[in-house]
């Protein structure tokens, strides 16, 4: 969830009213937003002026609400302060156009570009702007993967724009704060230890060719992802902004393009009017950005009432989503009165998808503190799933028992389960990650062990005998089922001293078994259960067994091998035990 912060004075300058701390806290829980805390800071080391900055959580698909201006514009509108603002398009008699070249299709397809005329830059937002650019960068455009957004004089530069792709080789230009020109090779070297722009050299780095992006008389515009070229750059005295984003999707180039002039409009000379710009795709055809598109959609309000768990007038909803932003009105049908609530979602609402977010805003706007809580009708009552239970009960016995609980990531390398446990078959049944970011999170695990020995490594400079438990869900491919996989909670634990201690753990399954009220295996009790003893190269050959209940395996114990224990950087012996929990339910 994004965390923007705001400087005391700007918020409540652009609110038009000083809240308290505790009263700005209850507005934005009102809102359907969380004041994460207020901080003092220091901008300036040299001074001694300090100043609070609030720092409020955002919803990660609301990207209207990632700067100041998008924040308060909203909470003005909800308190009934201000009208919904409408967004429109100019209509210039010469419009800029972007022409998208073939070449582009290599690297970074699509481009959508617009203007803002007449813009009035203040420190404040102007600040404000680049702020919004960067949120945008690490959220929906996923650190400039999807999507990098330029911002560039129009006075400085002229069209039609052209938006291609060379070689690197042949890019050369005098990119944003440097004073000499660099081919795009040099830049990517200069780049290599620059702190913030080094996270996105990879994007293209390996690419044959670089997108660039130039005007009539071949100035760069930007070189995307990566830099923006120096002779475009806004400042305070820019007036007239050029907007370019690029991008792998087209859907997510319009939302940020939709998003920023939205947002910055009101500080044009026409407020909220916004210049288009023609772009013109490879196959010749001819689109005009920003969409700013305004779509309706009928709900009924007894669909909402429902939902939401409230009795309220169809007039009442109405008046409800408006203050949300979602400009709405009654439309009466028929002449028993039935209705239906016409709902105008504006371009900066791309997070209102489907009626159910509708009903979200509602529930919202009413208050979640108002809604009357009520017994559902229906005929269940709703209970903690029997293996979660049986699960924190083993926990407690165990933490009990001397052992130490222990919570690993759900995901680890091949190697884990296959190599380091002397396991040649240990990633037939595991499910692997498609894209895994690091080797570390290759495939999910078939086995808790992994995880647990890593925590003994990590841990090894403790007082010994070190006692570990995990109860928790493995993932096993599973053709039967439609998904492919299945999960299956397991308890596993582990001991880990100078000696192996085998009785440890044997008596740690012998617990187990009796809290389970299961007996040992005889004539008496068929369908108790008994150790058998097997060959498994992952433990010491003698000192390994499969535990089965009712003939059936659900598990094993033993000492692990010397070199199990060495692949894992550990020097002492050490014993485990690890059962599948879920026939016991």
């Amino acid at each position: 969830m994004p965390t923007i912060g705001i400087k005391e004075e700007l918020l409540f300058n652009a609110l038009g009213k000083v809240y308290s701390e505790e009263e700005f806290n209850d507005l934005c829980f009102e809102f359907g937003l969380e004041l994460d805390e207020v901080v003092v800071e220091r901008p300036d080391p040299s001074k001694n002026a300090e100043v609070s900055v609030y720092k409020i959580d955002i919803p990660a698909n609301r990207y209207d609400l990632l700067c100041l201006e998008g924040l308060c514009r909203s909470l003005k509108i909800f308190q009934k302060q201000l009208d919904i603002p409408r967004y429109t398009l100019s209509c210039p008699q010469e419009k800029q156009r972007m022409i998208i070249e073939p070449a582009t299709s290599q690297v970074r397809p699509f481009a959508v570009a617009a203007i803002l005329r007449g813009v009035t830059f203040t420190p404040s937002n102007y600040d404000s702007f680049i702020d919004l650019q960067d949120k945008l960068h690490h959220n929906i455009c996923r650190r400039r993967t999807i999507a990098a957004i330029g911002t560039h004089d129009l006075d400085t530069i002229s069209g039609p724009f052209r938006f291609t792709a060379e070689p690197p080789k042949d890019i050369k230009f005098c990119p944003l704060n440097k004073d000499k020109e660099y081919t795009a090779e040099e830049l990517m070297e200069l780049y290599v230890n620059e702190p913030h722009l080094k996270q996105y050299l990879h994007i293209i780095k390996d690419k044959p060719v670089y997108p660039i992006i130039y005007d009539r008389n071949n100035v760069v515009l930007s070189m995307p992802p990566i830099i923006n070229g120096d002779h475009t750059k806004i400042s305070l005295q820019t007036k007239n902004v050029f907007i370019e984003v690029t991008s792998l999707d087209l859907h997510k180039a319009t939302v940020v393009l939709d998003t920023l002039v939205c947002m910055f409009s009101e500080y044009c000379e026409e407020p909220f009017v916004i210049e288009p710009v023609e772009v013109v795709d490879p196959d010749g055809n001819i689109v005009l950005y920003p969409e700013l598109k305004y779509r309706t959609e009928l709900i009924s309000p007894d669909y909402i009432n429902k939902y939401v768990g409230i009795q309220e007038t169809p007039e009442k909803i109405a008046e409800l989503l408006t203050k949300m932003c979602l400009k709405s009105e009654v439309m009466y049908y028929n002449e028993k009165g039935e209705s239906k609530i016409k709902v105008e979602i504006p371009p900066t609402r791309h997070d209102v998808i489907h009626a159910c977010d509708i009903v979200e805003d509602v529930a919202i706007a009413y208050g979640y503190n108002n809604i009357k809580k009520t017994i559902p009708h229906t005929v269940t009552i709703g209970a903690q799933l029997p293996v979660n239970k049986l699960s924190e009960q083993l926990s407690l016995e165990l933490a009990q028992a001397g052992f130490t609980e222990g919570l690993t990531f759900s995901l680890c390398s091949k190697d884990d389960i296959s190599t380091k446990l002397r396991s040649a078959n240990g990633i037939s049944t595991a499910v692997q990650v498609a894209n895994p970011k690091t080797l570390e999170f290759q495939v999910v695990r078939t086995t808790l062990l992994p995880g647990l020995l890593k925590t003994i490594h990590a841990n090894k400079k403790m007082p010994l005998p070190l006692k570990l438990f995990e109860i928790s869900d493995v993932v096993l491919k599973d053709d039967s089922l439609d998904v492919g996989s299945k999960n299956e909670r397991r308890l596993c634990a582990v001991y880990y001293n100078k000696k192996p201690g085998f009785e440890i753990i044997h008596g740690i399954l012998d617990r187990v078994m009796q809290l389970l009220d299961v007996p040992v295996l005889s004539s008496d009790s068929p369908n108790g259960y008994c150790i058998k003893a097997c060959d498994n190269s992952m433990f010491f050959p003698g000192r390994c067994a499969d535990i089965l209940v009712s003939n059936k395996k659900i598990g094993t114990l033993g000492v692990l091998h010397p070199e199990s224990i060495l692949n894992f950087d550990l020097n002492l012996p050490c014993s485990v035990v690890e059962i599948s929990i879920e026939p016991f339910v």
